[in-house]
């Protein structure tokens, strides 16, 4: 028996043709939706990813910029504060100096008017007398008192002075001196024997409730008259090195 060819002619249904073109324009179209999705993407990175890389740069160079300015204000913060610094210790030296020079100005006047600077010869002088409390003793009183003399160089001058402290008790007036400031008789006076200057300490303690007003010092040379200089308490109790003296 002959083999059988096959037909040379396929009859098909126009159903199959349908499938079979829907099946096409299906392809096509994902086709056309894969080269929509290339383009968008293509189009990202090419126009927004250097546009994310320029914000990176310019977020660092500010973030830069911005430590930078910190570093400055840290700095002029420290210069500032090493400035104040600089002040305080200058004001403080400067204030030094100034107490330093009057302190200065005072011994040039003393030493001056001992040596007869300004011309004059002067015997014995009570040059000043200054106060200050004794520590735990609220009405004793420590006394140092300052004598000078230029008349007689290189003479000695001997002799003795006495202490008095004028004030109120009560309501009145009333003078403290020998036994009344608490000086023992044999000490009522206080000896001297100097050639150009000597200063002499004591004590005295005042009354509670007295209000002194001024010290009265009479200092007794041999061969000379007695001289009587009297300080005003504040003035004695500012403890000047020399004090003004009213002879």
């Amino acid at each position: 028996m002959a083999p059988r060819h096959p037909p040379r002619f396929v009859v098909r249904t126009l159903a199959d043709t349908v499938r079979e073109g829907r099946k096409r324009v299906m392809l096509l179209g994902g086709w056309a939706a894969s080269l929509v999705v290339v383009g968008l993407l293509a189009w990202m990175l090419g126009g927004h990813a250097p546009a994310a890389v320029a914000n990176r740069s310019g977020t660092r160079a500010l973030g830069a910029e911005n430590e930078d300015l910190r570093q400055q204000v840290a700095n002029l913060q420290r210069a500032g504060q090493v400035a104040g610094i600089a002040a305080k210790e200058l004001k403080r030296n400067l204030a030094e100096r100034d107490e330093e020079i009057s302190g200065l100005r005072t011994d040039l006047a003393f030493y001056s008017r001992l040596v007869g600077g300004n011309g004059q010869r002067d015997g014995l002088k009570v040059q000043g007398a200054r106060t200050e409390p004794v520590k735990g003793s609220p009405n004793g009183w420590n006394l140092v008192i300052t004598l000078t003399q230029n008349a007689r160089r290189g003479d000695v001058l001997k002799g003795s002075l006495t202490l008095a402290v004028e004030g109120i008790q009560g309501n009145k007036v009333a003078t403290l001196e020998g036994a009344t400031l608490g000086q023992a008789t044999s000490s009522q006076s206080l000896a001297f024997s100097f050639k150009y200057f000597q200063q002499i300490q004591g004590s005295f303690t005042l009354p509670a409730g007295f209000k002194p007003t001024r010290l009265r010092i009479v200092a007794s040379a041999e061969g000379e008259e007695p001289v009587t200089s009297t300080i005003p308490w504040e003035d004695a109790t500012r403890n000047d090195e020399v004090n003004h003296v009213q002879q």
